[in-house]
């Protein structure tokens, strides 16, 4: 099945306001197999909308269509969308009394151009708006079917999901299961390499990358005639892509972010964390602290802008900060462990770094961070260079504390971090060690994700 969606509205083309309604139904339609190879933006104009369908249904046997559907003269899309199949609009009693109620509801009162809303051909199947004035529909002629929703997306989206979904599953003869994979640590170009041979020769199931700041997810998407057909095909490939990525993969799902996962370990493993913070003025604090049940685990959390922050808080030494400066791999360490010294945590995370826009050198450009973690055993520090805006090295920063603190838990610190472990003073046996112990977890992971 082929769709293409056009988003209807001037204030879109003239950049008054973002288009997620587009990329909304991009993502819904790819995770119910609906292919999606064109979308179009359409000012309110009659005559450009119909040429604009006509162009569509050429290459697409189902249009989607966003916004328009308003009270006004130029919420001109169902007028277009009904002319373009030769259908006549008529008054539908129960869609104006859906309309009158929703008014009633308000305590306001309905103009008569709001009748304008409740016109529909008699062919079409009305959508019910529960969240404001304007009822989608879909008509449908032949194999060609369009589908009207409102341009906001507090009604497009509800609207979408109660009453398009089941529509399209109905139309769909098998069943589509997918599955979304977050990793962390590696690029999306990186990522794309390691599945180069996967993602060239997918059929079914199917694999979509996604960059987000600082991660990147992968939907895997099956196709098969019941859904534990579909779910096995997906299983598998899922088990394929961790065992390329064992490090990086950390969670399924849309919706489960790192700072869950990680306060969901903590919370599991009763560990308390704590936090000393330069650069980024407490964000790390403020995302564990978002996590409802985080009480648990937050110990406390210091904001040390300043270098006499940094001595009098937490014991970083004056000879560290004149001889190494404050964005310094020994001033990250020092932050740590006097952070995890006052405050008797399991685990203290430091940031310390130059988020710009200014301040950078040539030794110390812009996006230099260093992120340490003391813990029971001693301290590891990684060095970071990022780029972007100040609000992108902040929430990088976080991410990567985070990240570190995954890697702790889950006893995969990578090289870097293993030598700096225990003060530094690591014995090759215990690397030797380390490095079985993670090749085991490996293989296990891996038998587990294929059985």
């Amino acid at each position: 099945m082929n769709a293409e969606i056009i988003s209807v509205g001037t204030e879109i083309l003239m950049g008054q306001i973002t288009n997620t309604n587009a990329r909304y139904l991009s993502e819904k339609l790819a995770s119910l197999g609906v292919d999606v190879y064109f979308q179009t933006t359409v000012g309110d104009n009659f005559e450009r909308l119909k040429q604009a369908l006509s162009i569509a249904f050429s290459r697409s046997n189902m249009v989607i269509l966003t916004g328009g559907l308003g009270p006004t003269g130029d919420d001109i899309t169902k007028e277009a969308a009904a002319s373009y199949f030769d259908m006549p609009l008529y008054l539908n009693d129960e869609a104006l009394a859906a309309i009158e109620k929703y008014f009633q509801k308000l305590n306001r009162k309905m103009t008569k151009n709001n009748e304008k809303q409740a016109m529909f051909p008699k062919e079409a199947i009305i959508l019910p708006n529960d969240n404001g004035t304007a009822p989608g529909c879909i008509m449908e002629k032949g194999d060609k079917a369009a589908i009207l929703l409102p341009g906001p997306p507090n009604e497009m989206v509800p609207m979408f999901e109660k009453y398009v979904i089941p529509y399209l599953k109905e139309k769909s003869r098998d069943v589509i299961y997918s599955k979304v994979l977050r990793f962390i640590g590696i690029g999306e170009a990186a990522l794309e390499e390691r599945l180069s041979d996967l993602l060239e020769s997918q059929t079914n199931p199917t694999l979509a990358l996604y960059a987000k700041e600082g991660e990147v997810t992968v939907r895997v998407s099956a196709k098969a005639k019941d859904e534990n057909e579909a779910k096995k095909l997906v299983e598998d490939m899922c088990g394929v892509l961790i065992s390329r990525c064992p490090d990086e993969f950390y969670a399924y799902g849309d919706d489960n972010s790192l700072v869950k996962v990680v306060c969901k370990a903590l919370m599991e493993r009763n560990l308390s964390i704590s936090t000393a913070e330069s650069c980024t003025g407490g964000l790390l604090g403020q995302n564990i602290t978002s996590i409802p049940g985080a009480s648990q685990i937050f110990s406390q959390g210091i904001i040390t802008y300043s270098n006499s922050a940094k001595m009098q808080y937490l014991g970083v030494r004056e000879e560290t900060l004149k001889t190494h400066g404050a964005v310094s791999c020994e001033c990250a360490k020092e932050m740590a462990q006097g952070m995890r010294r006052i405050s008797n945590s399991d685990i203290s995370v430091a940031i310390t770094g130059i988020a710009g826009p200014s301040g950078g050198t040539a030794e110390k450009p812009v996006g230099l961070v260093y992120i340490s973690l003391a813990h029971k055993n001693g301290v590891c520090v990684k060095k970071f260079n990022f780029s972007g805006s100040r609000e992108k090295i902040r929430n990088y920063a976080v991410l990567n504390a985070l990240n570190l603190v995954r890697e702790y838990l889950n006893g995969t610190l990578d090289k870097q971090g293993e030598k700096l472990l225990n003060k530094n003073k690591c014995s090759v046996w215990r690397i030797f060690i380390w490095r079985i112990k993670r090749l085991k977890k490996k293989a296990q992971l891996t038998k587990r994700m294929l059985y």
